[in-house]
């Protein structure tokens, strides 16, 4: 099985799926970073397919970036914001499904290693 990320988003303030927000994927070399792909999330919080499929796989260091803070201004939250974009850094290791979600609130998140 080829190794291959995905990610979804769920609004924890208003019990449902975060819409509409822009996710960015970076591969991070030392120094460098190089944005892979960029995605909005559909109707139920998620990429409408795998950020980083598997015919892009590679073992590494990855960043993904939340536009949060433009998300939560389109749900009617005033500025200034506690949270504007949250980056999340991993390691993708093997050759399997990572799955990396972000629970969102105005003051805060979550995240883990999700199946």
């Amino acid at each position: 099985m080829a190794g291959y990320l995905t990610t979804h988003v769920l609004d924890t303030a208003r019990g449902r799926p975060a819409a509409g927000l822009t996710i960015t994927l970076a591969r991070i070399e030392g120094d460098r970073r190089t944005d892979l792909a960029r995605a909005t999330t559909n109707a139920d919080g998620r990429t409408d397919a795998p950020i980083l499929p598997a015919d892009r796989f590679a073992p590494g260091a990855y960043e993904l970036v939340f536009a949060a803070g433009d998300y939560l201004r389109a749900q009617g939250h005033d500025a200034p914001l506690f949270l504007d974009e949250i980056p999340i850094r991993f390691h993708l290791a093997e050759d399997a499904h990572y799955h990396v979600p972000l629970l969102l609130s105005p003051y805060g998140y979550t995240t883990y290693r999700g199946s």
